[in-house]
């Protein structure tokens, strides 16, 4: 048994790591033929793509999937420990797996992911969930196989998470959620600690996988015929730092634009590692989409010094004014959070005018959710409920005008979309633009995964509509 430990997980030392290659035992090929798992997602696109990565590994073992609970032989839930909301809804879950393990009992439940990784939770796991067959954490879910057999054989709990596990794993089997776009994960990890944020607890230190392997992987989603991929990492802007002294996120970038694949994305990305080579880069390549997601979190200079974010409202709004003037039709979003410990009234105002200088494309907005064992947790929190979810709406009604007022300007114009698939209605397709907005639109006998220039014609708050031009 291996239990998360944030002492080792904070500690400072340059983590040593090596590189591992994927290779399953023929013991361990459809050895569960016939069985059926339920997987269950919570969280951001890294959790996503690990259940991707999950899904690959069951399907080896010989498992296939349902989306009916009671049909299933194991249960897996990939959890996420951002928010105190994504915890419930994953106990919530658990309470009702429960009913159901007392009437099948030869049931499989297991729990991955970030919660995995805090200790509070596994503890609560091992006194409270004792049903719960399995535990794995972020660094070591490729040994699924291993842990299902160990339970097996010792028909007891198995706990298996460290918190400093450095190894990159290379080849794991993966079955994408999509035909036509993909997740590729670039960095693993993050090295910035800010205050409220768990993720460097639960996901480790910045750990860079080598450019070969990152542009072999996407050489193969060409040949397969992907039409756009996604960089992905905790903060995908520190690319390379770890591994190499000439080498970052804008030279890789620039190395995947040559691969003429038509539609390059990354995220997420942290302001302080956002330098002008990168907005060079992606100003002089197409297929680098002008879609940024640039967390800024506070407007108040004061509340981003206690969350540990290493920049300033001014140096933000630079970098920001930078990429609107350098990158052709760039769309900014951004996270915002409210209610941080010791935010007062002139704290929220400077975030709202901050709002109102950038106007962003799209905001993800939330109210500070204090984290077990992260340095913001032990601030003294003397704000009202009442008042930040009132800080909260206030947010939200400044932010969604400017959704729409940038929507509206598209109204009358030819945009690229990728198309993702058809809705409920009859020839309404919808798909992504390059500046990642929704697009509901009309025509005949479109191809699902080919990119289509779409009319405008009408503009909602957090979508588009159209019809194919022409």
């Amino acid at each position: 048994m291996h239990l998360p430990d944030f002492k080792v997980a904070r500690t400072s030392n340059k983590i040593e790591y090596k590189k591992i290659r994927y290779n399953i035992e023929d013991k361990y090929k459809n050895k569960y033929k016939d069985k059926l798992c339920y997987l269950r997602t919570y969280g951001c696109q890294m959790n996503e793509h690990d259940s991707e990565n999950i899904k690959g590994i069951l399907e080896e073992l010989g498992y296939g999937f349902t989306d009916d609970m009671d049909k299933a032989d194991l249960i897996v839930l990939n959890t996420c420990s951002i928010r105190e909301n994504a915890h419930n809804k994953a106990f919530g879950l658990l309470g009702r797996i429960k009913h159901l393990k007392e009437t099948k009992k030869d049931l499989k439940v297991g729990l991955c992911g970030c919660m995995a990784q805090e200790e509070i939770v596994v503890n609560t796991i091992i006194n409270k969930y004792p049903f719960v067959n399995f535990v794995i954490g972020t660094h070591n879910f490729y040994e699924l196989p291993l842990i299902l057999e160990k339970n097996e054989e010792e028909n007891k709990q198995q706990v298996e998470v460290y918190s400093r596990e450095g190894d990159l794993i290379e080849d794991m089997p993966i079955d994408r959620a999509s035909k036509h776009k993909a997740y590729v994960n670039i960095i693993y990890g993050c090295d910035k600690f800010c205050t409220y944020c768990i993720v460097p607890y639960t996901r480790g230190r910045q750990r860079s996988r080598e450019k070969e392997d990152i542009l072999k992987e996407i050489d193969n989603l060409i040949k397969d015929g992907y039409k756009e991929v996604t960089l992905l990492g905790q903060n995908v802007n520190a690319y390379g730092k770890d591994l190499y002294s000439d080498y970052s996120l804008a030279e890789l970038l620039e190395d995947v634009a040559k691969t003429n694949i038509p539609r390059i994305r990354f995220m997420t990305s942290h302001p302080w590692d956002f330098n002008d080579k990168m907005i060079e880069v992606i100003a002089k390549y197409k297929n680098i989409m002008p879609s940024i997601h640039l967390p800024v979190q506070s407007g108040s200079n004061r509340i981003l010094k206690l969350m540990g974010r290493r920049y300033t409202k001014e140096s933000y709004l630079t970098l920001f004014s930078k990429m609107k003037e350098l990158i052709p039709n760039c769309a900014i979003s951004t996270d915002i959070i409210v209610g941080f410990p010791g935010e007062e009234e002139e704290d929220f105002k400077e975030t709202l005018d901050l709002v109102n200088t950038c106007k962003y494309d799209n905001a993800y907005t939330f109210i500070y959710s204090p984290r077990v064992g992260t340095p913001a947790s032990r601030l003294k929190d003397d704000i009202s409920k009442e008042e930040k979810e009132n800080r909260l709406y206030k947010l939200n009604d400044t932010v969604n005008k400017y959704f729409k007022e940038n929507n509206l300007k598209l109204v009358g114009k030819k945009i690229p979309v990728l198309v993702d698939g058809i809705s409920d209605k009859k020839n309404e397709y919808f798909g992504y633009s390059d500046t990642n907005k929704l697009v509901n639109f009309t025509g005949d006998n479109i191809e699902i995964g080919s990119i289509v220039d779409v009319l405008i014609t009408d503009a909602k708050t957090w979508s588009l509509d159209g019809k194919v031009s022409e």
